[in-house]
C-alpha cells in the first residue's frame, strides 16, 4: 500500500472514530433502525401489510403512555387518510405517501424527552404563509386533540 493510501485510510478511520463519539447511543440506535428500514424497503414489492406489521411491532415495543398514544394515533391517521401507507421511520411509527414520510409519532421515552411529538415532514401540505408549525407536543390525547390531528392529517394529504 502506498504512503498516500495509508494516510487516507488512517484519516478515514480517525474521522469515523470521531463521528462515532459525536452521536448518543439513542441516536446511533435510531440510525441503525433507519438503515434496517431502508434495506427492508429496498426488497422487492414491500407490501402495505408488512409496513403495518412493522409499525404495530414498533408501537408494541413502546413504554406507556407512548404505546397508548401511538395506538390511538394509528387509528386516527388510518381513518383520516387511508391513502397513507403505515411504516416505521427511524424506528418510529410513520405514514407515507408515494414512499415519502408525511407524518410520524415520536414517543417521549425514545430520546428521554419530556413529551411525545406528532410531526409532519415537508411532503405534508400544511403551508400557511411564511411560517407554520410542523411538530406538535403531546402530553395526552382526548377527543379535541384527536379531532385536530385528524384535520391536520387530512390537510397534509390534500383532502
Amino acid at each position: 500500500m502506498s504512503p498516500v493510501a495509508k494516510k487516507v485510510t488512517r484519516k478515514s478511520a480517525t474521522a469515523a472514530a470521531k463521528s462515532a463519539q459525536t452521536f448518543t447511543a439513542e441516536e446511533r440506535a435510531a440510525m441503525q433502525a433507519r438503515a434496517q428500514e431502508l434495506k427492508a424497503e429496498a426488497r422487492a414489492n414491500r407490501s402495505r401489510e408488512e409496513g403495518e406489521r412493522e409499525l404495530l411491532a414498533a408501537i408494541a415495543a413502546m413504554q406507556e403512555p407512548d404505546r397508548s398514544m401511538a395506538t390511538r394515533l394509528h387509528a386516527v391517521v388510518k381513518a383520516s387518510a387511508p391513502a397513507l401507507t403505515p411504516k416505521t421511520w427511524y424506528g418510529m411509527p410513520a405514514y407515507a405517501l408515494d414512499d415519502k414520510v408525511v407524518c410520524f409519532f415520536k414517543g417521549a421515552h425514545k430520546f428521554k424527552d419530556r413529551y411525545a411529538t406528532f410531526g409532519f415532514n415537508d411532503k405534508a401540505r400544511l403551508d400557511d404563509g411564511a411560517m407554520w408549525p410542523t411538530t406538535f407536543a403531546l402530553k395526552a390525547l382526548n377527543a379535541e386533540v384527536e379531532k385536530r390531528i385528524a384535520a391536520l392529517v387530512k390537510q397534509a394529504v390534500g383532502k
